[in-house]
C-alpha cells in the first residue's frame, strides 16, 4: 500500500537514543493509513541533555498529534507531560503522549504489552515466581503489570540499587506479589524477562546466567533489533518456552495507536 504524505500529513515522533532499532516508524504509520488516516510516524534521534529542547520544539508544530518514548526517555518524559494516566503517574515513566488541546497527556504501555506478549506465547503468570532484569521505564511498567497479572513472587535485577529500591517499595506497597531484590542466576524461577537493551549489541551480554536456564523455564525479551535475540536463541536452545521484543511490540503498537487516536 502506497503511503500518503502531503501538507496535511498528520505527524507522530518517536523519539529515542539511539534510534535506528525501532519498528515505529514503518508498522505505526502502516496502522494508521490501514485505518484510512492520513498520518505518519517518525524517528527523532534525540540525546539525553536535549529532550526538554526538542520537546518545547514539537509543541508549537501544529501538525504534530503524539510522540511515542523509547530507550532511555521514558522516565525523563514523565516530567515533561502535563498529565499523567494513573498507572504512569505511580510508575513515573510514560511511553506515549498525545496532545489534547494545548495539553500533553502520557500514559504507559510495555507493561501491559509484555504481560500480553507472555501469555499469548503460553506463559503461565497466576502464582508463578518471576525475575526480571531491568529497572527503567520499561522495566518498571513490566513489573507492575507482571505483578498485577497474579505472580506470587518477583525479583527485580537493577545495576541502580536506589532504583531498584524505589522500585521494589512501591511495588510492595500494593501489597500483590512479594517484590525483592535478584541477582543474574534465574535459578528457581519460572518466568524469566530481560527488559533491558542487552542484545541490542553483537557483544552485549546476556542479562541473566544463561547455563542456569532449564526447560520449564519461560523467557521473554523487550529487545526488537535483532529479532531474535542471543538472549531468546540461548533460551530456545535450552529448550524454554520464549516470547520475543517483536511479540510485545505487536502488542504495544496497538495499545498505543488506540491511545493517540482517542482524543
Amino acid at each position: 500500500m502506497g503511503i500518503q504524505l502531503n501538507g496535511s500529513t498528520r505527524i507522530y515522533y518517536v523519539i529515542g537514543d539511539p534510534i535506528a532499532q525501532v519498528k515505529s516508524p514503518s508498522l505505526v504509520t502502516e496502522a494508521f493509513q490501514n485505518k484510512g488516516l492520513n498520518a505518519v510516524c517518525v524517528p527523532a534521534h534525540v540525546a539525553p541533555d536535549r529532550l526538554s529542547t526538542f520537546f518545547h520544539a514539537v509543541k508549537v508544530m501544529q501538525n504534530v498529534d503524539g510522540l511515542m518514548i523509547t530507550v532511555p526517555h521514558k522516565i525523563a518524559f514523565a516530567d515533561l507531560c502535563d498529565e499523567l494516566s494513573d498507572a504512569a503517574r505511580f510508575l513515573h515513566t510514560t511511553n506515549c503522549v498525545r496532545r489534547e488541546g494545548d495539553k500533553w497527556v502520557g500514559d504507559m504501555f510495555d507493561g501491559q504489552a509484555q504481560v500480553a506478549a507472555l501469555q499469548r506465547n503460553g506463559a503461565q503468570l497466576q502464582g508463578k515466581k518471576a525475575i526480571l532484569a531491568g529497572a527503567g521505564g520499561a522495566g518498571t511498567a513490566i513489573a507492575h503489570a507482571i505483578l498485577a497479572a497474579g505472580v506470587s513472587e518477583l525479583a527485580i535485577v537493577e545495576m541502580d540499587s536506589a532504583r531498584r529500591d524505589g522500585l521494589i517499595e512501591r511495588l510492595n506497597s500494593l501489597g500483590l506479589g512479594k517484590v525483592s531484590a535478584g541477582t543474574t542466576d534465574p535459578t528457581g524461577f519460572d518466568i524469566v524477562v530481560n527488559a533491558t537493551p542487552m542484545g541490542m549489541r553483537e557483544d552485549d551480554p546476556l542479562p541473566f546466567d544463561g547455563d542456569k536456564l532449564t526447560a520449564e523455564m519461560f523467557v521473554g525479551d523487550v529487545v526488537t533489533t535483532p529479532a531474535l535475540t542471543a538472549w531468546i536463541a540461548h533460551a530456545q536452545k535450552a529448550g524454554c518456552q520464549t516470547s520475543t521484543g517483536m511479540d510485545m511490540f505487536e502488542s504495544v503498537r496497538d495499545l498505543m495507536v488506540d491511545f493517540l487516536l482517542a482524543k
